[in-house]
């Protein structure tokens, strides 16, 4: 059996006494997209959160690799080869386009072939392109996301995780986007997402997870799930 690439066993998170997270188990392998669903407020963000060192208290298990990563800090994640896009995508006002790029190779040995790195993302992301010196808080909502995709792909990360990529973009964005994960896949990136637009992110995923109230309640062939709508309307209608 292949060593997923991500794996998440037993995982328990608490916000202060809240617990969040309990007991969530799922893997990730290589060359995958697979989608975590769920209604708001079932756990999906505080997952992501947890493989990526951003909550302050949590048990059981996170491998990247096949190694252990639960009391490793953000940074050795991040260094290790794991993209994180949040849902609030952070983009730095007051920094171009470009500039915001270059904080993605920050601290990465990649930042010798920040050349290289920029024209490989310029032609994945032609909108971006265009606006390279363009102030990126004046970009669109859609294109601002597409520039923190193009952020973290600049580190060259193993998985990206990425959380409401999809959230109040305009359609024509929308289908872009979920191309672009596509084309992300077949170049060899791996994809874990958290998404509310069910349909199109089942479409491009090979597995997914449903997450109710901290635990997984579903786990299956994406094309399995997209055809079951009755359990799609139960744990993923808002």
């Amino acid at each position: 059996m292949t060593t997923p690439l991500l794996e998440v066993l037993g995982l328990n998170a608490w916000y202060g006494r809240s617990h969040i997270l309990q007991g969530v188990s799922f893997v990730v392998y290589q060359g995958e997209i697979v989608t975590l669903m769920g209604r708001n407020g079932a756990g999906k963000t505080t997952s992501l959160r947890a493989i990526m060192g951003l909550v302050p208290k949590t048990s059981g298990r996170v491998a990247f690799g096949g190694d252990s990563i639960l009391s490793a800090p953000a940074f050795q994640r991040f260094h290790l080869g794991l993209g994180y896009v949040p849902e609030d995508r952070r983009i730095v006002r007051g920094l171009t386009v470009l500039e915001n790029i270059r904080l993605g190779l920050v601290a990465t040995p990649h930042r010798r072939r920040e050349a290289e790195v920029i024209e490989k993302i310029a032609e994945t992301f032609p909108r971006l392109k265009q606006r390279l010196r363009q102030q990126a808080d004046s970009l669109s909502g859609g294109e601002q996301q597409m520039l923190a995709i193009a952020r973290a792909l600049a580190s060259e990360p193993r998985l990206v995780i990425m959380d409401e990529p999809s959230e109040g973009i305009m359609p024509v964005l929308v289908d872009e986007m979920f191309e672009l994960f596509l084309a992300m896949k077949a170049s060899g990136t791996t994809i874990l997402l958290v998404e509310q637009n069910v349909e199109r992110a089942l479409e491009v995923s090979n597995r997914a997870y449903i997450m109710d109230q901290g635990v997984i309640v579903y786990e299956g062939a994406a094309h399995d799930l997209l055809a079951d709508k009755e359990t799609q309307n139960h744990y993923c209608s808002v």
